[in-house]
């Protein structure tokens, strides 16, 4: 669905590339996790994805980035939405109605869905988020997870193959957290919609990822399953990730001969594994 062949960008008003060298194949249908430092260049990646890079951003564009086999470069920003739906880290600044039903049907019209389509997508929409009993609410009533929510489903409506959001939880505490990481889930499995979100939390993008991706000074350090980038616990802490503790206990364990099983993602996951190595 996504591929990155040799990606290295440059903003203009940078000195150095802000990525350099990407190569990445994102399957269809794939739950990708985006993680790094601070200014590692995650978001570049996801502005390369949308086509903010190069239509909006301007800069130097080196390699080819394609979403379902179009070019981000060549396709126009309006085609390549149709595709990419995109959820930014400022919800408030993506909001551009005052009550949430208003905010999915801006999308549509816009986007000239037909009119007899309108109100089964709508409906679908809020269903899909969880957040049917809003769509009479004014968005300035709304709470930071509710708003997350309805700017996911405005983007639901509009059937993309591709979802990107950068940093959905950033602002929300972690059962809501994982409450919009279950909706995401959930639909990307029914629609088989390719999501790929950059995230900080890396044990919640593990619960969920099919594959991790983890960025550092602009290239990709790690690429797999999460099961197999944990195993790196210590690389990905000196690279300013924050692995889980209980991770990083077992990998130290399995390091010192003293558990052989599977990747710890969770402290309940430890719990359990502790209590066969000291059976």
């Amino acid at each position: 669905m996504i591929e990155f062949n040799e990606f290295s960008f440059r903003y203009r008003e940078g000195a150095e590339p802000v990525v350099r060298d990407i190569t990445l194949s994102i399957p269809d249908g794939c739950f990708v996790g985006i993680t790094g430092a601070a200014g590692s260049g995650k978001s570049t990646l996801t502005y390369a994805i949308n086509g903010i890079i190069p239509h909006c951003y301007p800069g130097d564009f080196y390699g080819s980035v394609t979403v379902e086999g179009c070019d981000t470069v060549d396709t126009s920003l309006t085609d390549l939405s149709r595709l990419v739906g995109s959820v930014c880290q400022d919800i408030d600044s993506q909001m551009v109605s005052t009550v949430v039903e208003d905010e999915i049907l801006y999308g549509l019209e816009n986007f000239a869905v037909p009119r007899e389509e309108i109100p089964a997508r709508v409906d679908e929409a809020l269903a899909s988020m969880g957040i049917a009993d809003l769509r009479d609410r004014t968005i300035d009533s709304l709470s930071g997870g509710q708003k997350q929510k309805v700017a996911v489903a405005s983007v639901l409506a509009l059937h993309p193959k591709v979802l990107v959001l950068d940093e959905p939880t950033a602002e929300l505490d972690p059962a809501s957290s994982v409450t919009v990481f279950d909706l995401l889930a959930r639909y990307a499995r029914e629609h088989g919609t390719t999501v790929v979100v950059v995230e900080q939390k890396i044990a919640l993008l593990s619960d969920y990822a099919d594959m991790l991706v983890i960025v550092d000074e602009g290239r990709i350090r790690f690429a797999d399953t999460p099961d197999a980038v944990l195993a790196h616990s210590e690389e990905l802490l000196a690279l300013g990730v924050n692995v889980p503790r209980s991770t990083t206990l077992m990998n130290a364990l399995s390091a010192q001969g003293l558990y052989a099983g599977p990747t710890v993602r969770n402290v309940a996951g430890a719990a359990a594994a502790l209590k066969e190595v000291l059976a």
